[in-house]
């Protein structure tokens, strides 16, 4: 049996914009942490002091620690003054050390031509100026950068996620990897084309599937991600840490998603039935 121990998490949002209804469900599923993007209809951004202490309030309430914050940092355009995301990111660790996680979430800033991906290359070394700034910041408030594969912004394949991963090579900077962004972006069979990039950079894992055809998003296993595959190379690395349910099944926008509780039950069920088939041991706690 692997020692290693996966610790499940989900965003919240893509059960209700109700946090006391978020924390209620994960309570009922024995999933013991959020994944924390928003509340009653609010960016975790834009949240005041009072509602990110009446979040804490209901999870304490519950039994739910925060795993990671959802932020949206690095969702602005490359070009932007750099000032910005650095007021930002002071923000998101204060609302970070509220909720009692060190863990925020980041993306690569969008390149000023979307409709393709061809040039994306060109805006690597500027993503890497940027986010070293940002990774400087963790490294000195002691905080974790997670950095998110996602479509339209630089670090969208495995190859530029890894160029500016590398380049940084911090700590404080590691990857969350996202199977069904890589397929949206036409990543075939993204974990042999990404693991021997990625996997020793891999430190959160956001679970949800699609279908490389059209993009669609399904639940885990069910589509073209090869999760199984990924909770494989998973449990022989002896990975701890936590798989956060982001499913996706209703909505799936560029920001943000919607599961509803059905989904989100249904997306939990085949996380964990996958889970058994391959042999991986869901644990209380992560190691962090």
């Amino acid at each position: 049996m692997s020692s290693a121990t996966f610790t499940l998490s989900a965003f919240g949002d893509e059960i209700t914009d109700d946090p006391r209804g978020q924390v209620q469900l994960l309570r009922e599923l024995q999933i013991n942490y959020l994944e924390m993007r928003g509340a009653w209809g609010k960016d975790v951004l834009t949240l005041d002091d009072d509602q990110i202490a009446a979040v804490k309030r209901m999870c304490d309430e519950h039994g739910i620690a925060i795993s990671c914050i959802g932020s949206p940092m690095g969702k602005s355009p490359i070009g932007a003054p750099i000032q910005q995301a650095v007021s930002n990111l002071a923000r998101m660790f204060e609302v970070a050390d509220a909720l009692g996680t060190r863990r925020v979430r980041l993306f690569s800033f969008y390149p000023p031509d979307t409709q393709s991906n061809a040039h994306y290359d060109e805006y690597v070394e500027e993503a890497t100026i940027r986010l070293a700034r940002l990774t400087e910041m963790a490294e000195q408030e002691g905080f974790r950068l997670l950095l998110e594969n996602e479509k339209e912004i630089v670090g969208d394949v495995p190859e530029r996620c890894h160029a500016i991963l590398s380049a940084i090579d911090s700590p404080h900077l590691r990857f969350l990897w996202d199977p069904a962004n890589f397929v949206q972006v036409g990543v075939a069979r993204p974990t042999d084309r990404g693991w021997p990039l990625l996997g020793s950079y891999v430190a959160h894992v956001h679970v949800k599937d699609a279908v490389l055809s059209d993009g669609s998003v399904r639940a885990a296993g069910e589509a073209d991600g090869q999760v199984d595959e990924l909770l494989t190379k998973l449990r022989d690395s002896k990975y701890e840490g936590f798989l956060a349910l982001e499913p996706h099944l209703v909505m799936a926008g560029h920001s943000s998603g919607f599961s509803d509780v059905s989904g989100m039950r249904y997306a939990v069920t085949t996380l964990r039935q996958l889970m058994a088939e391959l042999g991986c041991v869901e644990a209380e706690t992560a190691i962090d």
